[in-house]
């Protein structure tokens, strides 16, 4: 492999890997301040038993994914500089206000919410789990903000050295592919711990630990996944239309499209398509699918993979700029797909809930426990999606992926960074995972007026 390729490689294990805790910290970060919002309305010992469970799971998500996210940033110099070299007038913006100000209010208020309980008045430690809320969720906003950048670039223009330099810091937070595309990376945050939140209440009502406590947060997990995932779905269908209109190719590319339609079949599943079989044969096809998912418009018109190419060809000088379609047309199927297969776990879960059989319902139970994978499943096939869709740029339209390596970094040296990368986030996984298993299996603490003892913000 040359270094372009162990260069992306290492950077998507790395990204991915981060990408595994992000949304779980925005969603479970969320129902945690509902859960302590309950009690403080309340006074109810549940709400509060139930804060610290999933805060302690808020907390773990945290440490781990403040430790996988340097990692990446740290790559931007040794991988990339040649990259940042060139458009850090733009993309170092975005990333210094997430450190400087989303992580600090994010990592300062988790302190005192921590060691607040009993010292800060109710109201007040109950601000500090939404400024934590608020910090994550600004902390995806400045990140979401430069990489649609890269995806759509606005609000720059080019100095005498070449280089693109910002003029108008609001367009990148009014980016049309921002918009959209950072409702929707919430709007997975929020699925995926809802998802964690049923699984974990899942398996405690299955152990007949505490029903009457998981049944409520099992219930607020399912009164909140269907909607959010509704939402997650039609978004992200928008979301398709933009991309359509600026990144033609990466649409055309997740359908496997080679030559232009109208109206337009969407391949339910298909053999072939590949880069080396233009021919695809085509197994389930809904007719107008495509075109309604691509346009919004019944008979709408997609433009196929050679024909945007061959624009390409004229626009920015003679080369191939077709991405991986195999990455692209199944990771978007995964993604589609195991959205279906959670929005229907959680409509039986609304069925069992109306019906009080929730509490009772074994095989549910089982089944929930196991969806806890399918949110982590989908939110990479999403990355793989929207970041394999942009190659071979690495700021669309502006710079080719190749152009933007570290010239003083050798093959070997990436080779070697890649094992050790390898290495350490294999531990890191061990531990985050056997830490998490059981935590999520550990029992509630006991209920303030039954202990002796002052009850900690985080237990192991």
């Amino acid at each position: 492999m040359s270094q372009l390729d162990l260069a992306r490689l290492q950077f998507a294990m790395t990204s991915i890997y981060h990408f595994l805790f992000v949304p779980v910290t925005i969603g479970v970060s969320g129902l945690t301040a509902v859960l302590q919002t309950a009690w403080y309305r309340t006074k109810r010992e549940e709400y509060l038993r139930l804060t610290r469970f999933f805060g302690t799971l808020m907390v773990i998500s945290i440490a781990v994914g403040v430790v996988t996210g340097l990692v990446q940033e740290f790559q931007f110099g040794m991988d990339w500089s040649h990259y940042s070299r060139t458009v850090g007038n733009v993309f170092g913006g975005p990333l210094a206000l997430e450190g400087l100000a989303a992580f600090f209010l994010e990592s300062t208020f988790l302190g005192l919410w921590l060691f607040g309980w009993d010292k800060l008045s109710p109201r007040l430690h109950l601000a500090t789990v939404y400024a934590v809320v608020i910090g994550g969720a600004l902390s995806a906003a400045f990140i979401m903000s430069a990489n649609s950048w890269m995806q759509h670039p606005v609000g720059y223009q080019t100095n005498a050295a070449g280089q693109p330099q910002l003029n108008d810091f609001w367009a990148l937070f009014t980016n049309p592919v921002f918009l959209r595309g950072y409702l929707h990376v919430l709007l997975a945050g929020v699925v995926t711990g809802s998802v964690v939140m049923l699984a974990v209440s899942a398996w405690q009502l299955r152990k007949g630990q505490e029903p009457e406590v998981f049944r409520i947060s099992a219930s607020l997990a399912l009164l909140v996944l269907v909607p959010s995932l509704l939402l997650a779905m039609l978004v992200g269908s928008e979301l398709g239309v933009t991309e359509g209109k600026y990144q033609p190719m990466k649409i055309a590319g997740a359908e496997a499209q080679w030559t232009t339609c109208q109206p337009c079949s969407f391949s339910m599943f298909q053999i072939g398509g590949g880069n080396k079989d233009q021919t695809p044969t085509k197994i389930i096809a809904i007719p107008h699918l495509l075109s309604l998912l691509a346009t919004n418009h019944w008979n709408g018109k997609v433009l196929g993979l050679n024909p945007v190419n061959a624009q390409y060809n004229q626009q920015f000088g003679p080369g191939y700029y077709v991405p991986n379609i195999f990455i692209q047309y199944w990771s978007m199927r995964v993604m589609a797909y195991l959205a279906t297969v959670v929005l229907a776990i959680g409509v039986w879960g609304i069925w069992l809930l109306y019906r009080r059989k929730l509490g009772h319902a074994k095989l549910f139970q089982r089944v929930a426990v196991w969806a806890a994978v399918l949110p982590f499943l989908m939110n990479t096939a999403g990355w793989l999606l929207t970041e394999n869709g942009r190659q071979p740029w690495i700021v669309q339209g502006l710079m080719l992926t190749s152009n933007g390596l570290s010239p003083s970094v050798s093959t070997a040296q990436v080779a070697t960074s890649i094992i050790v990368f390898l290495l350490l986030y294999a531990g890191l996984a061990i531990v985050a995972a056997v830490v998490m298993a059981k935590y999520a299996r550990k029992q509630l603490a006991p209920a303030r007026a039954h202990s002796d003892h002052p009850i900690p913000a985080v237990s192991y």
